[in-house]
């Protein structure tokens, strides 16, 4: 099956003070239909472009841009606005209407799309029913919490019954908590309503909560792409390493690592645990090397129904002994070594 939405080398390109400004540069990536895409990056990366580039709103410079089978490049403006139809979007700011209704701001696009009032009421109270605020239907935007915006915004994206749902930093502006509801909202939308979600952000603890699989850009370049689950236990671009070390804290850095230098002999190495990598058994044959090992730091949690995480391990012995033990654990496990 054809990926709902796919990059071909796509450039966009603006007009700057000082020459061009490339803001997507050479991006080729794809969204199966029905799972939910992160796009991550740290400011100025790309992602606002990218995302703007899926709906029309910016126009491709090169390459090539399909989205449920059509060269969005390639469409008139009036294609684009039927296109358009089948892409719902959030926002940070909820760009809600602050003179209409709940139920007036959900109603908006069905009536640009021509629905019949009948039809647009029923559509109303289903979509308010499902983001949990049937009985908030007749407040308007400033009677609302955050999170409530961001519901609306998030019923009033789904109203024409899109098939892609692009969320633009959409939790940015939340609480932690508030964060944690929507997100369940969004993943949600997307058990329940077969949407496929391409969710824009800086912040990796949103891609680890639903996303699927994640693009890392910089520069307007994919750094590095791949399952959720791969990219946090096996980062390999810098830049994916710092959004990693940001969320999960299993790896000794700085004071701590030289404290542990300092408080125990031999080496230090820390080993990638995941399901399957036999840790246990390799650690085991230590003995036999003449090797003793004590565990010094570490954690193990899930993601995407896996087991992840890392143990950092003081190895004392002879050199020769510990990098043999160390081989053995290479084979099966990435490994870093305290320097």
């Amino acid at each position: 099956m054809a990926p709902i939405i796919e990059f071909r080398d796509v450039t966009k390109v603006f007009p700057g003070p000082q020459g061009e400004i490339r803001a997507v540069d050479g991006v080729s990536l794809a969204v199966e239909k029905g799972e939910i895409f992160g796009v991550i990056g740290y400011s100025g990366a790309g992602k606002s472009t990218l995302v703007r580039l899926i709906n029309g709103l910016e126009r491709v410079t090169s390459g090539q841009l399909l989205v449920d089978g059509d060269d969005v490049a390639a469409l008139s403006e009036r294609q684009l606005e039927v296109k358009r139809r089948d892409i719902g979007m959030i926002f940070q700011q909820f760009n809600l209407f602050s003179s209409r209704t709940v139920a007036g701001n959900v109603a908006f696009p069905l009536k640009v799309a021509g629905w019949p009032k009948a039809d647009r009421d029923r559509r109303i109270a289903e979509l308010l029913d499902f983001v949990g605020l049937l009985d908030r239907a007749h407040s308007y935007p400033d009677q609302l919490s955050g999170g409530q915006k961001q519901r609306v915004g998030i019923a009033r994206a789904l109203a024409a019954q899109p098939k892609i749902l692009l969320a633009d930093e959409s939790t940015s502006a939340l609480d932690p908590q508030t964060t944690q509801d929507v997100l369940r909202l969004l993943k949600k939308v997307n058990d329940e309503l077969g949407v496929t979600i391409v969710v824009i952000t800086h912040e990796l603890e949103v891609v680890r909560s639903i996303a699927d699989r994640v693009a890392v850009l910089e520069g307007g370049r994919v750094a590095e792409q791949g399952s959720v689950f791969d990219i946090f236990t096996n980062p390999r671009a810098d830049v994916t390493q710092r959004f990693v070390s940001t969320v999960v804290h299993d790896r000794p850095r700085g004071a701590v690592l030289d404290r542990l230098q300092r408080t125990h002999r031999g080496r230090i190495v820390t080993a990638t645990v995941t399901d399957g990598a036999r840790l246990g058994a390799t650690l085991a044959s230590a003995g036999e090397l003449g090797v003793t090992f004590e565990i010094v730091y570490g954690g193990i949690g899930t993601l995407q129904d896996q087991s992840f995480g890392s143990l950092t391990l003081a190895l004392d012995g002879a050199e020769a002994d510990v990098d043999a033990l160390v081989g053995r654990l290479r084979a099966i496990t990435p490994i870093e070594e305290a320097r």
